[in-house]
């Protein structure tokens, strides 16, 4: 068959929620447009029904992921790196499309997002050394502080930054043992929705992370007072529904990580996220659980261990 005579397969974009791949139950779609408002593909229009799926889901995948090592968790982050390597070309188009960058900037958004999984997955054993350990007290006790990840966390995914600013949000999360319900941005969906299609093929349990796309403040309001949602991430959020995501978290004292400054589009994501990260965004959601343990004495003289 001649090229000319060829019809291009066009994508059908999923939800990944569970480590599966449905549509929205709603049946909605919606349309997802470039920087100069053409068409580039139907995304699933999420609803609140999806939301609470994906809570089961990433509450289910919370144990397993928690309890295994630290040193696990590292390795499968990096082979998600390698992943997201292997399909740099797609997300170079997607991010090029749905930011409106050309091809050789949108390579080097890609090369920094895949450096960045890269660095948070060599964090995973490294991160309660500097958020943890033996505290001096007075009497003959061990003191001993150890994090501990929070639980299930959601993730409002910055508005504008559809692919570094998205691995920014979500890899500290799950490096600290932590599970994630992800909003995707409403504008540029499309690179998240195929990370999901590389965590699916990778190491990472399903479950662990869960995206969704469609309208931000209709899912993040379910999410923020779901009762079984223990934190959740309002970096995607503007002003006005940040603060009426606040106060629905409060209900069941959701750790909240604010958004950062606001743009004068309202949005909350306008940080250079090519600057170095830092580790606020691992500590963010960790408890620190800290064990006393008597020390015994030893022989006469009353020496102690």
């Amino acid at each position: 068959m001649s090229e000319q005579n060829r019809l291009s397969v066009f994508k059908t974009y999923k939800l990944y929620v569970g480590g599966k791949f449905p549509r929205s139950e709603s049946g909605r779609v919606y349309e997802v447009t470039d920087s100069k408002g053409q068409w580039l593909a139907n995304a699933p229009q999420s609803s609140r029904k999806d939301a609470r799926d994906a809570v089961v889901a990433a509450r289910k995948a919370f144990g397993g992921w928690s309890g295994a090592t630290a040193y696990n968790r590292g390795q499968v982050l990096y082979r998600v790196a390698e992943m997201l390597e292997g399909r740099k070309d797609q997300f170079v188009r997607e991010v090029a499309a749905s930011e409106g960058l050309s091809k050789s900037k949108a390579a080097a958004v890609v090369d920094a997002a895949i450096d960045r999984w890269v660095w948070y997955a060599g964090w995973t054993d490294k991160i309660g050394q500097i958020s943890g350990g033996a505290n001096p007290v007075a009497g003959p006790f061990f003191n001993l502080s150890t994090p501990e990840p929070t639980g299930v966390v959601a993730v409002l995914a910055p508005r504008k930054s559809s692919f570094l600013g998205l691995v920014s949000v979500i890899a500290p999360v799950i490096a600290t043992g932590n599970t994630a319900i992800v909003v995707a941005s409403a504008d540029a969906p499309l690179p998240a929705l195929s990370l999901g299609e590389v965590l699916a093929t990778s190491d990472v349990p399903g479950g662990v992370v869960n995206i969704l796309s469609g309208v931000t403040a209709e899912l993040a309001a379910p999410l923020a007072a779901h009762q079984d949602v223990n934190a959740i991430d309002l970096t995607g959020a503007d002003t006005a529904l940040a603060k009426e995501l606040e106060i629905a978290a409060a209900d069941n004292l959701k750790r909240v990580l604010r958004p950062g400054s606001v743009d004068a589009d309202g949005a909350a994501d306008s940080a250079d996220w090519t600057v170095s990260p830092g580790t606020h965004r691992l500590t963010a959601f960790l408890e620190t659980k800290t064990v006393w343990h008597p020390t015994g004495a030893l022989g006469a003289a009353g020496s102690s261990y």
